[in-house]
């Protein structure tokens, strides 16, 4: 056997060139026809007694062909692991006329798309503004009305009042069809107000939307459903009709709503549960608030690393390695995506290869089993003969979809080991800003 390559260092391509002469294949060919005769059933003969002439008449071909092809795989993947090829993908077999009837040696040729070294920006390089965000009044008092609309008593009258929600249908003005099925907080409206209070079910509303929310499209989509763009765009009349009222009594700040919010006996006083209020909505903020640095982390390495990419090989591979799902023209239209996801994707191989990140079984387990606790509130107490039950619930879980779900879990982990390790690598300065401020930039 004899393998050599031709790389295009400027194209950043190589061709594969394979070459088998009959002693690389003819004793793994001979042996795969003596399994055959032992399995291979002929009428007129016993089993395992088929004739080995007759049985490479029949199936010579088919496993000289299947020999050569498992050959060329271990041969290929030796190759390029021994003399430390990277590639991107999987080599491109060129088309080429085989004879498997009267050849002998047999040359085979491979494209391959080359991944150069490449190195991450140096150390604090990289610097990003991470939203160090504070609760103002306004927040906590939209986080109360959800504890109340959550935990109070909830009662449909016949005429709204100020503090009532309207539960109906809304639409664009002369617009086909029944509209968005919307619950319209009355006191949000900022602009004819009035004209919401005193309506009963079967009334229709028209008016303004945009004037009525005070041009707040933040407001227009946190009860309509619209996307920004509609929202900011939602000009002119609008026609509401009226369902029904909703209007929910708040309930009593004792003992049972403390339990009912944060599980039992987790607070016991109504300043405890202004407290833990306060301290849930920021906990959530300051997730949300790292959550956007990890995201402009990805951006800021993908933007700042110089990596060399195959380009023509990578539209040629994506293409193939997605027969049937994207065809040439539709990765052309989405390039510049497919290459910043494979430019983060080998980054992510990089910081895992450099830093020696690893993820263990018990890792994927303890993960599966905090969903399942989450799923209870957090709050439930395990005995050791519950954990053992939850283990070997998680433990059959991670094996099912053939195993996707454990592949799933672990992928998951070990994105955040890197974007952990790179965290350590950049810049992150707090920026202050309140949490009204820090939703109106970040809508989605």
């Amino acid at each position: 056997m004899n393998i050599t390559l031709d790389r295009n260092e400027e194209q950043l391509t190589g061709l594969l060139n394979v070459h088998l002469d009959e002693a690389d294949y003819s004793d793994a060919v001979e042996k795969q026809i003596k399994e055959t005769t032992k399995k291979a059933q002929f009428k007129g003969f016993r089993p395992g007694k088929v004739p080995a002439g007759l049985v490479r008449k029949m199936y010579g071909k088919g496993i000289l062909a299947d020999e050569i092809n498992r050959l060329l795989g271990s041969s290929v993947d030796s190759y390029l692991r021994d003399n430390n090829v990277k590639i991107l993908g999987e080599p491109i077999p060129v088309p080429s006329d085989v004879d498997f009837d009267t050849a002998k040696s047999f040359d085979f040729q491979f494209e391959l798309g080359l991944l150069p070294d490449f190195a991450l920006p140096a150390e604090n390089q990289v610097e990003l503004k991470r939203p160090a965000i504070t609760l103002d009044d306004a927040t906590l008092a939209e986080t109360n009305e959800q504890i109340v609309r959550q935990f109070g008593e909830t009662t449909n009258p016949e005429v709204s009042e100020a503090d009532d929600y309207l539960f109906g249908k809304l639409k664009k003005a002369g617009a086909e069809g029944e509209g968005q099925t919307v619950l319209l907080p009355i006191n949000k409206v900022k602009n004819g107000q009035e004209r919401f209070i005193g309506v009963k079910a079967g009334d229709t509303l028209t008016f303004d939307l945009s004037d009525a929310f005070g041009g707040d499209a933040g407001a227009i989509r946190s009860f309509s459903g619209l996307s920004k763009e509609e929202a900011s765009g939602a000009t002119g009349d609008y026609e509401f009709e009226v369902e029904k009222i909703n209007r929910t009594a708040a309930p009593e700040e004792n003992q049972e709503l403390f339990d009912k919010v944060f599980g039992p006996e987790a607070v016991s006083s109504k300043e405890e549960f202004d407290a833990k209020v306060r301290e849930t909505v920021q906990g959530n903020y300051d997730r949300e608030s790292d959550n956007l640095v990890n995201r402009k982390l990805i951006d800021a390495m993908i933007d700042n690393t110089t990596i060399r990419i195959p380009v023509e090989f990578f539209k040629k591979w994506l293409v193939r390695a997605n027969e049937g799902k994207l065809d040439a023209a539709t990765v052309e239209q989405h390039y510049s995506d497919y290459e910043r996801e494979l430019k983060w994707s080998l980054i992510r191989n990089k910081v895992v290869e450099d830093m020696g990140l690893k993820v263990e079984t018990d890792e994927i387990r303890n993960r599966v089993l905090d969903k399942i606790l989450g799923q209870f509130g957090g709050g439930m107490q395990l005995t050791d003969e519950m954990r053992q039950g939850m283990v070997g619930f998680a433990d059959n879980y991670l094996k099912q979809e053939n195993g996707k779900n454990y592949v799933q879990e672990y992928e998951a982990i070990l994105a955040e080991k890197v974007v952990e390790a790179l965290r350590g690598k950049v810049v992150v300065t707090d920026e202050p800003v309140t949490a009204e401020e820090f939703r109106n930039q970040n809508e989605g």
